[in-house]
C-alpha cells in the first residue's frame, strides 16, 4: 500500500511538473536572449560604421564641424552604455540605451541631411558606399528590433499568464522584460535647411 501510495504521489508531482511551463519558460528566455544578441550585433555594425562615414565625410571641403562633432558625440554614447540581457528586466537601464541608440539614430539622419548641401560629397564613391551600408544596416536594426519585440511578448505572456506565472516567480525567479517604445519625435522629419 505505501508503495502505491509513493508512486501515486510520484506520478501527480511529476504530471504537475510537467504542466508548470518550466521547459517553456526557459526556451522563451533563450529565445529573447537571442533576439537581443542581434539587436546587439546590428546596432555594433553600426558603430563600427559611423567612423569610417566620419572620415569621408572630413574630407568634404567646409563641412559643418559641429554636425560631426555631434555624430562623434553620440557614437561614443551609445557604445559606453551597453545591457546585457540579464538587464532586460531593468526598465531604467533599458531607457538609457533605448535614449543612447536613439541620439545616435537622429545623429546621423542630421548628418545625412546635412550632406545633401554636398554634391561633391554625394558624388564620392566612398560615401555613396557607406551610405548604402548604413542604410541597409538601419533596416537590420528594425528588422532585430521587431523581432525582439515579439520574443519578449511571447516570453512575457509566459511569464504573467497562469499557471506558468507561479513557475517563473517562484522558482525560476524571472520577471517581465523591457521592449522598445516608440519616439514622438521620430514622427517627425529632420528639418532641412539651405
Amino acid at each position: 500500500m505505501k508503495r502505491y501510495v509513493s508512486m501515486t504521489i510520484g506520478l501527480v508531482t511529476l504530471l504537475a511538473l510537467a504542466g508548470c511551463g518550466y521547459n517553456s519558460l526557459q526556451a522563451l528566455d533563450e529565445d529573447v536572449k537571442a533576439a537581443w544578441s542581434e539587436v546587439q550585433n546590428q546596432y555594433q555594425r553600426r558603430a563600427d560604421l559611423v567612423p569610417n562615414l566620419i572620415e569621408v565625410v572630413k574630407g568634404a571641403s567646409k563641412f559643418e564641424q559641429e554636425t560631426l562633432t555631434k555624430v562623434i558625440e553620440a557614437r561614443s554614447k551609445a557604445t559606453s552604455v551597453q545591457i546585457d540581457a540579464k538587464g532586460l528586466s531593468n526598465p531604467e537601464a533599458f531607457k538609457r540605451f533605448e535614449e543612447a541608440q536613439r541620439d545616435l539614430s537622429g545623429a546621423l539622419s542630421r548628418l545625412l541631411v546635412t550632406v545633401e548641401r554636398y554634391p561633391e560629397l554625394k558624388a564620392n564613391q566612398n560615401y555613396r558606399d557607406l551610405q548604402a551600408q548604413l542604410e541597409g544596416t538601419e533596416n537590420r536594426i528594425a528588422v532585430a528590433r521587431k523581432r525582439y519585440i515579439e520574443k519578449v511578448a511571447e516570453y512575457n505572456k509566459g511569464v504573467r499568464f497562469f499557471p506558468t506565472n507561479l513557475t517563473a516567480k517562484y522558482l525560476l525567479g524571472l520577471a517581465v522584460r523591457e521592449t522598445f517604445s516608440t519616439d514622438e519625435k521620430a514622427a517627425e522629419p529632420p528639418p532641412v535647411k539651405f
